[in-house]
């Protein structure tokens, strides 16, 4: 009997993980807004939002060799045992019962350190996984969040959250756009407070209308 190595289930992704603070709770929107804007709505779609968030390519790149590494390491060490139980097989009808019992306890202690640095294995790359995708999701919720006190969102909702329920909805009320339009304004190591497009001083009047547009649809 051969022992495989296992594969890590790890995937770059917020799929599993989710933008914590992308839906705002009623109790705590209803403390931040008006009766008359209790209802306000808005969504967002957050794949769309984390795979143009600026340094998330890197960050990909750097779990990826994370995994590979790890993924490495695990097959070093079930090749190990693959071979001990290869060669136990070989020689097991002429040892005596005292050499099968030793090499047989070998074995079991090297499948135990080989379960063993596997949990941590995969433990090690679900925590460098949070190390890379916790301050991207940090920044992206902090934009969210800005822009729902500033237009008076009630609550904004994820329309591509894992097992949502949300099937049909007003484009109008979605706002990716406008997040991934501050979002690249930022850089990837950029302090989460500083969420907002810094102003541009006015020199002189303006010859347009004032105020700030909708941010234009990013290129697909």
């Amino acid at each position: 009997m051969r022992i495989s190595s296992r594969t890590m289930r790890a995937g770059f992704t917020i799929a599993s993980l989710g933008i914590g603070c992308a839906t705002i709770g009623v109790a705590q929107a209803g403390a931040q807004t008006s009766s008359a804007t209790a209802g306000k709505l808005a969504y967002i779609r957050s794949q769309d939002i984390f795979a143009q968030a600026p340094g998330r390519t890197d960050a990909e790149s750097q779990f990826n060799a994370f995994v590979q590494t790890a993924r490495a390491e695990e097959k070093t060490m079930g090749d190990s045992i693959n071979a001990m139980l290869s060669d136990y097989g070989k020689a097991e009808a002429t040892l005596a019962a005292d050499a099968k019992a030793s090499r047989q306890q070998a074995i079991r202690d090297k499948q135990a350190q080989f379960q063993q640095r596997q949990q941590q294995l995969e433990q090690q790359v679900q925590q460098k996984q949070s190390e890379l995708v916790g301050p991207i999701l940090e920044r992206i919720n902090k934009i969210i969040n800005d822009l729902r006190a500033e237009n008076g969102y009630a609550m904004v909702f994820d329309a591509q959250a894992s097992g949502g329920s949300v099937v049909a909805a007003d484009k109008n009320l979605d706002i990716t756009d406008q997040v991934t339009a501050r979002l690249r304004t930022m850089a990837p190591g950029a302090p989460v407070s500083s969420t907002k497009p810094a102003a541009k001083p006015t020199v002189g009047p303006t010859a347009g209308p004032s105020g700030v547009g909708h941010p234009k649809s990013p290129s697909q």
